[in-house]
């Protein structure tokens, strides 16, 4: 084992756009078994999960999370296994799921309730458990099932299709009888979330740049409107939307992709919201946690028999993280953004 680990900080917060240099990658020295107290755990972490949610925190500002402490290392889901322990329900070689950051290594105390959890690996692989079993996942059954609500034959758009979270929208409404269209940007994107996820239709909004084109193209894909739009984008792709959206319409806000930059995002429309009669609303799955033994065991099941397909972008080592964190917010993503540790 590794006398090292590798980490990275957030030593400044973003003016304007986030960028390679508000970070700083450092190393510390690892425990011994000797060194550690009562409870604690070590895991040696697999893979990192970057995720759009990190860059609110990386400002000083309002938000539903506190900021990212400056000069610590950055936070973050971790899948690993355990390599030294003194807590009687974690061995050695355990797989495990946490919140362990951006670094190779974190220490434990595994007497915090969730601080650690062990998962099982013989029928669902590991990464999974960051992606179409874990947080992502988990976003996307509350989004569709608590909020939008679906009935067999409604149409449920979603935003962000080929990403982590609404890839699993998507094929949890096809189960559940639903027309899907999905938004992404790319033909290859598009390709996949209806060749493989099978959505029923994707607009390509990167070949619809202005507000008449886009709106045309999800009407030819919405033929009887809208009845539920997982929102993970905001800007002109929410203002389309709300043009297409029946009345009575639910909109499960997940996230504004399109102003995490500090940009303004102003609606053109907002009339429409008492015109249709909508129901919008916005979730943070962690203020949620009744639903994930629910929502995991669809999850995990439907992975494990392969009804759940997922689709992972798998950045090399530690150091790959900043920049693969900057192209996820910019979309050069293409499904999971992982960061492979080990």
């Amino acid at each position: 084992m590794s006398t090292v680990n590798h980490q990275i900080l957030l030593v400044s917060r973003p003016q304007g756009e986030a960028s390679v240099d508000n970070f700083k990658l450092v190393e510390q020295p690892l425990p011994t078994v000797n060194e550690l107290a009562d409870g604690q755990v070590l895991v040696k972490h697999n893979y990192l999960s970057l995720d759009p949610y990190m860059r609110g925190r990386m400002n000083d500002s309002r938000s539903y999370a506190d900021p990212q402490p400056l000069n610590a290392v950055m936070l973050g889901g971790t899948v690993g296994e355990v390599v030294l322990s003194k807590h009687p329900k974690f061995a050695v070689g355990d797989p495990v799921l946490g919140m362990g950051g951006w670094q190779e290594y974190s220490l434990v105390d595994a007497h915090v309730r969730g601080a650690i959890h062990k998962v099982d690996t013989r029928h669902i692989p590991l990464s999974a458990y960051l992606g179409a079993v874990g947080m992502p996942g988990v976003t996307a059954w509350y989004g569709l099932v608590k909020i939008i609500a679906p009935k067999a034959g409604e149409t449920v758009v979603v935003s962000a299709a080929s990403g982590a979270v609404g890839g699993v929208v998507g094929q949890l409404a096809k189960a559940r009888g639903c027309r899907v269209v999905g938004i992404a940007g790319g033909a290859d994107k598009c390709q996949y979330v209806v060749n493989e996820l099978g959505f029923d239709a994707c607009v390509d909004y990167k070949a619809h740049t202005d507000p008449k084109s886009l709106y045309a193209a999800l009407k030819e894909a919405t033929p009887n409107g809208i009845d539920g739009y997982f929102e993970n984008v905001g800007g002109a792709i929410l203002d389309a939307v709300l043009l297409r959206m029946n009345a009575f319409g639910r909109i499960a806000m997940c996230g504004m992709i399109a102003g995490y930059e500090g940009q303004a995002l102003p609606m053109q429309n907002p009339a429409l919201i008492l015109v249709s009669r909508l129901k919008i609303e916005g979730f943070i799955v962690s203020e949620h946690p009744e639903v994930w033994p629910e929502a995991t065991q669809e999850l995990g099941a439907m992975v494990a028999k392969g009804q759940m397909k997922f689709k992972e972008s798998v950045a090399e080592g530690l150091a790959s993280a900043p920049e693969a964190f900057l192209g996820l917010l910019k979309g050069k993503n293409f499904g999971k953004q992982l960061v492979k540790l080990s």
